[in-house]
């Protein structure tokens, strides 16, 4: 069912890429990466395919849901450190190794692992964060896959407050890469909403460069 087919009259197969102007950021949108065809298959599949779990954090000493549910795959079968506990990371499934290709096509990385989200509605959301910590932030390489209901991605300054937030829609089929010193020098959310909208699947592969 093409539950999130684009009516706009003025709508485009044709992959549009802009570049943000952010300072210590490299940011760069496709959208329409992937059509609208593939785009509703892949949802579809990814929905009843991935294996979702419910992460929980602690907050004051209670163990709350992570407003959404999440999946981790990657080249190897093993265990990880996610939100605070053990998470097991699965090998890449067909859908995300198709996806996986031809993003490594556009950016020349080969990924490693892949964190899905899903968020069901608009109550799910992630907070202000930074990905990774210490060193590693310094040199990283980010993929973000949408499929689904379109969600702001917002992005401000890890330190200067006089610096504008950045809001960027990212559509169904849009492919978001954040490389080099991003996530040392900028946080991101995706905020919840009161509106009632459908279902959203992000797709983050991930790079970091070994010292």
């Amino acid at each position: 069912m093409d539950l999130f087919s684009q009516t706009n009259l003025f709508s485009t197969t044709e992959i549009r890429k802009t570049e943000f102007d952010l300072q210590g950021a490299e940011v760069v949108l496709f959208e329409s990466f992937f059509s609208i065809k593939e785009s509703n298959i892949l949802y579809n599949s990814l929905l009843e395919n991935t294996i979702w779990e419910q992460d929980q954090m602690t907050i004051y000493g209670k163990k709350v849901n992570l407003p959404r549910l999440t999946a981790w795959y990657g080249n190897v079968d093993k265990t990880l450190f996610y939100a605070g506990s053990k998470r097991k990371m699965h090998s890449w499934n067909v859908d995300l190794a198709l996806i996986k290709e031809r993003i490594e096509q556009e950016v020349n990385i080969k990924f490693t692992r892949c964190l899905l989200n899903f968020y069901r509605n608009g109550n799910d959301s992630v907070d202000w964060h930074q990905d990774y910590r210490g060193a590693q932030r310094k040199n990283t390489v980010i993929g973000s896959v949408t499929f689904g209901t379109t969600r702001p991605f917002q992005l401000k300054h890890a330190t200067q407050k006089d610096l504008k937030r950045v809001d960027i829609p990212l559509t169904h089929g849009s492919l978001l890469v954040m490389q080099g010193a991003t996530q040392e020098n900028w946080k991101h959310k995706i905020p919840k909403t009161t509106k009632k909208i459908p279902p959203r699947i992000n797709l983050t592969f991930r790079w970091v460069k070994k010292n």
